[in-house]
């Protein structure tokens, strides 16, 4: 069976940490320290979800002379709700029973 978009435990991860403050902007660097996940695994799920309308993207002008510009995410409401339904999913596949064996019977 193929596995659901937007369901794997990293992007579980990001949905949980953005999530804590669903109306927030948080910098990839923060959402990188909280999740643990390296920018190699964070940044494309970051584009993947903003690819999908799930995630709103924008730019912070720098504070400094000199210094970038910092890209900042936060959740779309469909973000939210895909978020909350995928997390939910997790808890439910982790509390369900495993599923019996029948022992074999001897022929």
């Amino acid at each position: 069976m193929p596995r659901l978009p937007h369901s794997s435990p990293q992007t579980l991860h990001v949905f949980e940490a953005l999530l804590a403050a669903p109306d927030a902007w948080r910098y990839g660097y923060d959402l990188s320290r909280e999740t643990g996940l390296a920018s190699g695994s964070l940044y494309p799920i970051l584009m993947r979800l903003a690819e999908g309308a799930l995630l709103e993207t924008r730019w912070e002008p720098a504070e400094q002379p000199g210094r970038p510009p910092r890209h900042l995410y936060r959740l779309t409401q469909d973000g939210a709700s895909l978020a909350r339904s995928r997390l939910a999913r997790r808890a439910a596949q982790a509390t369900a029973p495993a599923p019996r064996l029948h022992p074999r019977t001897a022929s």
